[in-house]
């Protein structure tokens, strides 16, 4: 369906014969090839100049020097970005003597409030209905003891402010959106830092902890405080995460890798049917993380899940890049990963149908690779399937408040002196996105109450971090993230634009309702971005938690929606308030989707025997295990 505005290019292919349609796939395929050995040759030789740099210029030299070091000491985070938007703030406030005194008023209005419950308290002997209640995410004041006095006083007195904080820094005319939000972002972290629940001496669980332990619990929190801090200076992962070793515990899968370059390895893993669906599964992970998020623990491996169900399953593991790939580009990662996985796989079983699998940034890069192939004729996908996949950066929710020149400006001067990002340098960006449960509610719970979270596998995974390359990194935000060149027309492949419109591979996609990477709102726009066949699935959890939702898992619902390409989109906030929510796990949904495309079923043997696919080693690989 097109946008309002907006008007189809003619694909070339729709005016050709079948036979030239073929031709022209075979003619792509094999410049893709060349071009492939192309790229090869240059990552061996010494890298192309990198983006932004202006000759050697030791002046500029100086600047991203000084810069790199202020990124050690801001988690990465660019102080300039934020000073603008609360000098912003403020410079408005200042000028709008109407605003100071409503937001007065509200001070006036919220110690009213206060005092009110503290009146109702000494009637009550020390207990009251609340005057303000925690929002549902905020778990700090769950424990009972938060209701008697006088914690219930520190704690309405801090929602009280925090309150006061959100009307002072939303809603000033003149401010612009995203500063508004910065603000309003930040004054909500450092209320965080201050939260009574954070102090031994305010917070009533830690008290009544400490007086039953005997002070015990402090010792342990200085053990656990002083290991995390061990582990920190030499660079290990966090305690527990050895009980999660890849191949062993976790990405445990049988299979073998069937094909390696200098940028992937690419997994067939062995059937479990004694018949499976003749279309393979090619499963393109995101960069920015090891590829065995989808390979977990045998119980929420969806790998395992797809291979019992009778499919033939590839997955590509990327390589954790080094400095000395520094120059490694987008294209790059579409050519030496998606089409030439694509092309092992046609290699290894004989045939040219291909279900297409992409999860976060990896469906973005599959969306890019399909939407090149549909231009050039290319038809080799039978379907796509897009897990918590943005195409469309315009709104990209809270993670995007870290995304503007001066910020990407900083990051590509830290990957100028590094040669990669280190996914640990953006680690400060995404914790505080959850900083109540990522930061403070593990330090109370750690350093305080001494208590360890057990590790798990999602947790270990999560500590499991990679590096992204210099020019793949500084490309991906600028084109998308910032310029939002894919659904803009403006992005190019091989010199010539592509256009998600042309994609005519039925689509089945996944967004989770708390996802903070890609909201589900804005992978809901691949509804009217698509020109084909789509069935959308919002299911309950995050980014990672909502896709790892295997059947059984507690919890877990979704909701579901069917979109034939003729039909008139419907409003997301509409659709997700009318739909049914069915409780349980969307694997199942997504295996049906899956069946209803694919063709008759073929002796597993009889697959593996049609291609010419040699083993390079065993499963999970090498490139998995590169720290």
């Amino acid at each position: 369906m097109l946008r309002p505005g907006k008007s189809r290019r003619k694909p070339t292919a729709g005016r050709s014969s079948v036979r030239s349609i073929r031709d022209n796939a075979r003619d792509s395929r094999k410049r893709h090839k060349s071009s492939q050995d192309a790229v090869v040759t240059a990552i061996a030789s010494p890298a192309p100049p990198l983006p932004d740099e202006e000759g050697g210029s030791i002046y500029r030299d100086v600047d991203r020097l000084s810069h790199a070091l202020v990124a050690a000491f801001t988690a990465g985070i660019s102080p300039i970005s934020l000073l603008q938007a609360w000098q912003d703030w403020l410079l408005h406030l200042s000028s709008s003597p109407g605003r100071q005194g409503e937001v007065s008023a509200k001070a006036v209005e919220k110690l009213a409030r206060l005092s009110d419950f503290l009146f109702r308290c000494g009637v009550g002997m020390g207990t009251a209905a609340p005057t303000i209640t925690p929002l549902p995410q905020d778990r700090r004041f769950q424990h009972q003891a938060w209701q008697a006095f006088p914690f219930n006083a520190i704690q309405q007195a801090f929602l009280l402010s925090q309150q006061w904080w959100h009307n002072a820094t939303s809603g000033l005319p003149g401010v612009t959106r995203r500063h508004e939000r910065l603000v309003e972002f930040y004054s909500r972290q450092i209320l965080d830092t201050v939260s009574p629940s954070n102090f031994p001496t305010l917070n009533p669980e830690v008290i009544d902890n400490t007086l039953r332990k005997a002070g015990v619990n402090f010792v342990s929190g200085a053990n656990n405080l002083i290991d995390d801090l061990f582990r920190l200076i030499d660079a290990r992962p966090p305690a527990g995460t050895e009980n999660f070793r890849p191949g062993i515990e976790v990405a445990a899968t049988p299979g073998e890798v069937i094909f390696r370059n200098e940028l992937i390895e690419l997994i067939r893993y062995a059937p479990m049917t004694e018949t499976v669906k003749q279309e393979p599964i090619l499963i393109v992970p995101a960069w920015i993380m090891k590829y065995y998020i989808l390979d977990l623990s045998p119980r929420n491996s969806l790998v395992r899940y797809l291979v019992q169900n009778g499919y033939t399953v590839f997955c590509i593991s990327w390589r954790n890049p080094g400095g000395d790939q520094a120059g490694l580009s987008l294209d790059d990662y579409r050519r030496l990963g998606v089409m030439a996985a694509m092309d092992a796989v046609e290699e290894a079983t004989g045939t040219g149908r291909i279900h297409g699998v992409g999860y976060c940034l990896g469906g973005t890069l599959l969306s890019i690779a399909a939407s090149a192939m549909a231009r050039d004729g290319d038809h080799r996908l039978t379907s796509l399937s897009l897990f918590a996949a943005q195409v469309d950066f315009e709104e990209p929710g809270e993670l995007g408040l870290f995304i503007d020149d001066s910020q990407i400006t900083l990051l590509e001067d830290v990957m100028w002196v590094e040669g990669t990002l280190d996914q640990r340098r953006m680690a400060g960006a995404f914790q505080m996105l959850r900083s109540q449960d990522l930061i403070w509610s593990r330090i109370v719970r750690e350093y305080l109450l001494g208590e360890r979270a057990p590790m798990t596998d999602l947790m270990a995974w999560n500590a499991d971090s990679t590096r992204m390359p210099f020019r793949m990194q500084s490309e991906y935000l600028r084109q998308l993230y910032l310029s939002n060149d894919l659904v803009e027309g403006r992005f190019c492949v091989e010199e010539r634009p592509v256009h998600l419109e042309d994609i005519r591979a039925p689509v089945f996609a996944v967004g989770t309702e708390t996802d903070h990477v890609a909201p589900w709102r804005s992978v809901f726009k691949l509804t009217y971005l698509l020109d084909t066949d789509i069935d959308f699935v919002l299911t309950t959890g995050g980014h990672n938690a909502g896709i790892v939702s295997e059947p059984g898992h507690p919890g877990r619902a979704y909701r579901k929606l069917r979109c034939r390409h003729t039909d008139i989109r419907p409003d997301p906030d509409d659709w997700a308030r009318d739909a049914t929510t069915i409780h349980g796990s969307w694997w199942p949904v997504w295996i049906e989707w899956l069946t209803s495309h694919s063709g008759a079923e073929v002796e597993a043997g009889r697959v593996a025997a049609s291609g010419d696919a040699k083993t390079v080693c065993a499963a999970p690989g090498t490139y998995v295990l590169q720290r």
